[in-house]
């Protein structure tokens, strides 16, 4: 694997703390019954999502990391499909967690939008590599 590579897989692995984190915070939540989680379907769902997706992204980015460099292609479209793999874990659960922020929040906010353009990200670079590996 590149150095590129590995430090991207470096960092992928360090954010599963943070949604390890996460897991924990939710858990908390129920476990205490806390005003404005539970009793918010909206907000409950929405972070549910987010927690979902960031883990199931990373691994998705992890698992998908050594096809960039087998890819036959510049190292400038190699680190634009690693920026776009990383990001996807990174848009998604934001605009998830942060358009229901606030406890009294029944309405996801204009950050829901951050889900689409985590969405646009991974759809972009598992195409793009897609297409690469099929050259």
């Amino acid at each position: 694997m590149s150095s590129a590579t590995l430090t991207t897989a470096g960092i992928l692995l360090i954010t599963v703390v943070t949604i390890a984190y996460g897991g924990l915070t939710l858990l908390t939540h129920l476990a205490r019954r806390k005003a404005g989680y539970l009793d918010n379907p909206v907000r409950r769902g929405l972070w549910t999502a987010g927690h979902a997706h960031a883990g199931v992204l990373v691994i998705l980015a992890l698992v998908l990391l050594p096809y960039i460099d087998q890819a036959e292609t510049s190292d400038g479209i190699r680190a634009l499909i690693r920026t776009l793999l990383v990001a996807a874990p990174i848009l998604m659960p934001l605009g998830f967690f942060l358009s229901v922020a606030r406890p009294q929040d029944t309405r996801p906010n204009m950050l829901i939008w951050l889900t689409v353009a985590g969405g646009v990200s991974l759809s972009a670079g598992t195409l793009l590599l897609g297409f690469l590996l099929l050259l």
